[in-house]
This record gives C-alpha cells, sequence and structure tokens, in this order.
C-alpha cells in the first residue's frame, strides 16, 4: 500500500488492537457501528461552518467591540500533512495565539477511570479508599500526540493538547512532552512494520471486542478457540454475533418492475407506474433482480456507496451477473487464497471438510423426513462420508459425494408427501431443463443459494471464481458452489420439503412446456416466502455452541475459509446438525 499519506487515526488504533488497524488500514475494511455513528454525529457538530462562522461574528459587526487580540484564533476541521512523517491528520479544532497552538481532539465517549491512593492525613493513618480519576485513553493520546507533532513541523509551538469527552463534558489537558512524542513516534514505527507483514493474530477474551463492529470480520473468540491448545479446551467463544441481521433482503421478480433511488430510500414501481414499495437504505442489505426488472444508474450508485451487492438473475433463478462493491477486495486475503488453493493438499483439505459435512446432513435430513427409509441407507451414507474424510485424492472424494448423492436422490422423493413425489421418483434428478415442480423448485433453491454464497465469500474479501472441490471454469463461481456445499440439505432440500409439504407450493404454481418446468409469479412469490423464512432460522453452530441464522452462518463459514487460509486457524469446521 501507498505508505506516503497515513491516517492518523487509524494509526492511533494500532495502540488498541492490532489486528484492527491492519483490517481497516491494509485490508481496508470497516463497518459502521452505533457507536461510530454517534461519533460522527459529534465531529460534525465540530465541524459545522454555522459554528466556526460565530467565532469570527464579531469582525463582521462593525458595532460590536473590537476583538481580543489575545484571544486564541480557532481553526475547525484543519488538514496537516507531513511527508517526512508519512502522516496526515484532520484536526477537529486548533486554538492558534501567534505561533503557539493547541489541537482539540473530540470524543463521544468517557476517558478512561484509574483508581489513585491520596496520601494519608496522618502517616500512622491506614490508607483512604481510592479515588477515581480520569485519564485519556492510549488511543486518544497517541492521535493528539500525531497532532502535536504535525503542528510543531507546520512551525507552531505546541505545549499541551486537548480532549474533550462528550458523553461526560469534560476538558483533559495533555502537556505535550518528549514521552508523548516519544510514545506516538514508536506508535507510527510499529503501525508501519506491522502492515508490511501478515494480519495479526486477534486480541484473547479482550471485553473491547463484543462493542467492536469488525468482531464478525475479526472473529476473535473463533480463531482463539481453534487456535487453543488442549490444555485451554474449555475456552468457548463469547456469543457476541448478533443471532440474526435485521436488515432486508429484496427480491424484484415481476416482469416490469422498476427500482429507483430518492432521497435515503429504495422506490419500487410496477409496470403501471405506481409505487409498489419504499425501502430505506439504511435497513437493505441485498437487491436479487429476477427476470425483466429494470434497475437505475443512480440505485446501482447509491447501493455500491453503502456496499449492497446487487445480484442479477434470469427468470428461472440462474445467477447471471452480480455488482458487488470495490471495498470488497483485500489484497492479503486474496493472495492467500491464490496460493493456498494452488497447492493440491490444500485442495484435498478443504474437500474433506465440505464433503463430509455435506452427507452428513444428507443423511440426516433423510432421517428426519423420510417415513420409510431403510436402515442400510443411513449406514452407507455414514461409510461414504467417512471414506471422504479420508480419502487421498480429489477424485476419490468426488467418488464418493457422487455415490452419496445416488443414494440420497434415490429415496429423496419419500420426503415429499403427495403425487409429485411420484413423478420426481421417475425422473430422478434433473436441472437442465428441470421436468417437474420438485425438480423445478430445487433448481431455484440452489441458485439463491449460489448467490448467497457468492455474496458471503465478497465480505470476506475471497474471490468467488476459484475453487477448491469444485474445477475453476469461465463464469462459473467455483469457490461458491464449493461454500454451498454442507448448506444444500440444511436450506435448498429443506425449503423445498417444507414448502410442498405445507401445501405452500402445489401443481398449480408450476406451468410446464416443451422447454421443461418452471414457476409462475404467484409460485416464485411463495417460494421466496419460504426461502426468506429459512435464511432466517437460527441454528446452533457444533463447534461454537451458539445460535446464527442461516445467512450469518454462511457468512461465518466464508470467514473461517479465509482465516484459514491466512493459517490463522488450523483446521476447518462446518455446520451439521441432528
Amino acid at each position: 500500500m501507498d505508505e506516503s499519506l497515513w491516517p492518523a487515526r487509524n494509526v492511533a488504533e494500532y495502540a488498541y488492537c492490532p489486528r484492527l488497524f491492519y483490517l481497516m488500514e491494509v485490508e481496508g475494511v470497516f463497518l459502521p457501528s452505533a457507536d461510530t455513528e454517534k461519533g460522527v454525529a459529534v465531529h460534525k457538530r465540530v465541524h459545522r461552518p454555522s459554528a466556526a462562522a460565530k467565532d469570527t461574528a464579531e469582525d463582521d459587526d462593525d458595532s460590536a467591540p473590537a476583538p481580543d487580540p489575545d484571544r486564541p484564533k480557532t481553526v475547525r476541521s484543519l488538514t496537516l500533512t507531513s511527508p517526512k512523517l508519512g502522516l496526515t491528520a484532520t484536526l477537529d479544532l486548533a486554538e492558534v495565539a501567534g505561533q503557539t497552538a493547541m489541537p482539540v481532539e473530540y470524543r463521544k465517549g468517557r476517558p478512561k477511570q484509574a483508581s489513585i491512593i491520596p496520601p494519608p492525613d496522618d502517616p500512622g493513618e491506614a490508607d483512604p479508599p481510592p479515588l477515581a480519576a480520569a485519564e485519556p485513553w492510549p488511543t486518544d493520546r497517541v492521535q493528539v500526540g500525531f497532532q502535536a507533532l504535525l503542528l510543531k513541523e507546520a512551525g507552531y509551538e505546541v505545549p499541551k493538547a486537548v480532549l474533550y469527552y462528550a458523553a461526560e463534558k469534560m476538558r483533559l489537558e495533555i502537556p505535550v512532552d518528549a514521552a508523548l512524542e516519544a510514545e506516538s513516534l514508536a506508535t507510527l514505527e510499529a503501525a508501519k512494520a506491522c502492515a508490511q507483514g501478515s494480519r495479526p493474530l486477534p486480541l484473547v477474551n479482550d471485553p473491547r471486542c463484543v462493542r467492536c463492529s469488525l468482531q464478525p470480520i475479526c472473529l476473535p473468540d473463533e480463531v482463539n478457540q481453534q487456535r487453543a491448545s488442549e490444555s485451554a479446551e474449555g475456552i468457548a467463544p463469547r456469543k457476541i454475533w448478533p443471532p440474526r441481521d435485521d436488515g432486508i433482503h429484496v427480491v424484484a421478480q415481476t416482469n416490469g418492475t422498476r427500482i429507483g433511488i430518492r432521497g435515503q430510500a429504495v422506490t419500487v414501481v410496477d409496470k403501471d407506474g405506481a409505487k409498489a414499495k419504499e425501502i430505506p437504505l439504511a435497513n437493505l442489505e441485498s437487491l436479487s433482480l429476477l427476470g425483466s426488472v429494470q434497475i437505475s444508474t443512480q440505485a446501482v450508485q447509491a447501493l455500491a456507496d453503502r456496499g449492497i451487492p446487487i445480484a442479477y438473475l434470469s427468470a428461472a433463478g440462474r445467477m447471471v451477473a452480480m455488482i458487488d462493491p470495490l471495498d470488497s477486495v483485500s489484497a492479503a486475503v486474496r493472495r492467500a487464497q491464490i496460493r493456498g488453493l494452488d497447492d493440491p493438499q490444500k485442495c484435498l483439505e478443504l474437500s474433506r471438510a465440505i464433503i463430509t459435512a455435506k452427507i452428513a446432513n444428507q443423511r440426516t435430513l433423510l432421517m428426519r423426513n423420510c417415513t420409510a427409509l431403510p436402515d442400510q441407507v443411513a449406514a452407507d451414507l455414514v461409510q461414504e462420508a467417512d471414506r471422504a474424510a479420508h480419502a487421498d485424492s480429489l477424485e476419490t472424494i468426488r467418488g464418493h459425494e457422487g455415490q452419496a448423492a445416488a443414494i440420497y436422490f434415490r429415496h429423496f422423493a419419500g420426503m415429499f408427501k403427495g403425487p409429485l413425489a411420484a413423478e420426481f421418483d421417475a425422473n430422478g434428478r434433473q436441472r437442465r431443463p428441470p421436468p417437474d415442480p420438485i425438480n423445478a423448485c430445487i433448481s431455484l433453491a440452489y441458485s439463491m443459494l449460489t448467490h448467497e454464497c457468492t455474496a458471503a465469500l465478497r465480505l470476506a474479501s475471497l474471490e468467488p471464481s476459484i475453487g477448491a472441490f469444485h474445477v475453476s471454469r469461465p463464469g462459473r463461481p467455483a469457490f461458491a458452489l464449493d461454500l454451498m456445499e454442507p448448506f444444500r440439505p440444511l436450506i435448498a432440500d429443506s425449503v423445498a420439503v417444507s414448502a410442498f409439504n405445507r401445501g405452500e407450493l402445489t401443481e398449480g404454481h408450476f406451468y410446464r412446456t416443451a422447454a421443461g418446468c418452471a414457476l409462475s409469479d404467484a409460485g416464485r412469490k411463495a417460494f421466496f416466502n419460504a426461502y426468506g423464512r429459512r435464511m432466517d432460522t437460527e441454528v446452533t453452530h457444533p463447534v461454537f455452541a451458539y445460535r446464527l441464522s442461516y445467512r450469518r452462518m454462511l457468512m461465518l463459514h466464508a470467514r473461517l475459509i479465509a482465516a484459514w487460509l491466512l493459517g490463522e486457524v488450523p483446521a476447518l469446521a462446518f455446520l451439521t446438525t441432528r
């Protein structure tokens, strides 16, 4: 990366967490949180032009008394850069009097509380109880230290700096001495050295991780548990992942629908020009467009600015293209993926894990839903999973995966009620084109799951087209197909079973042509209702023992794969259910 302009705010984060600094500065990852949004609001008030104008209002008013020449001049939102240090900073406020300047940094929270023991009044008495005293956080000290260094290089004397903590309306003065300057320079050099290496390991059980917005990307507890020795087996990850996201995942599938942007909301207009829906941008997580649905360039730009992916699918649900923001790319993770998946042993290890989990989940789904399942079927699937787990080549794993799939789909129709089951049993699993309603539903479910896995890999900064188990071909999201293997039975097949058995999908939701069987508009609507419920369903992770929705499980597994490729975790454990 270009080190000529290091942002002081991010470099100061190194004093708190080297891994957080690396993620933000080197990999370019940032996720807003309630804390950061409050901080932005505080800084906006400080930088507001009307506030700055108050400082010079007296100069513009002829009737006002002459300004006090001894009063420091206030400069807001002052940007300073030092090519010598390779550092840049935007000061919230600087009070300048002649050649003396004082940086003032605003923080939205509270200062650190330290305990001090005052001396006793009488030497013979016991020590009095400790008193609480406010002091700056290390990151805040370093940040104003950087600002002082930049002001000094600009020719000013800086005897002290000020930190203003808005939550307690407290102003702390910090002397700018040799110790502060040495601490700041040492942090700067350490941060530069950190950026040149690999991603640092996460903190261990640090209480600040709970409020960190990058926790779902950093995975501190998950990585540390996987790295723990046998003597630390009892350590379990804290339940700091929200079980589900509260965002809205929109699927637009009615022909003639147009999507645009108005203010801070996405507008959906039907083919007659009537507004069908308005969705706040802040609540939108993803957008999928099926068939003849239009979206404006302005809407694409607004969604890209907020990191919201857009998937284009055919009317049958096949992925055609995907637009995702450029900030989802990390050179470090991408480099590790290319090097790792170029190693046949790495590909073999990943393939063993995903196929073993897939066969285990196929067995579970059959045992739950197939009332007349022969006992030997479950035993055969266990045998195929065990053989896949110990296979010595990708070809061998593909053989066991194919054998398990043949067993699975031979008894697949037994999980369905009604006459459509017999039709699927006669046809078997066919996809191009699907000849019956169950095949059509499964194909659409697999297409949507591919889209979900592609988005999860993008969020983890992984390239979906370079896979391990699946062969990479032009236009094929091979790595997304790898990731979805354990989730096919849990999500896609389960959606089909529940939708048909509950009567949400029936023969009337499909139409048949010479080109195959496809869902009608009403059928797609019923399907996406069932699919959305499944993605929001919470399930317990077998290793980490906390509950997440299936959509968040996909994100978790994609990021664990990235951590494995980076060498942070020694092995992979994919989701299996009982």
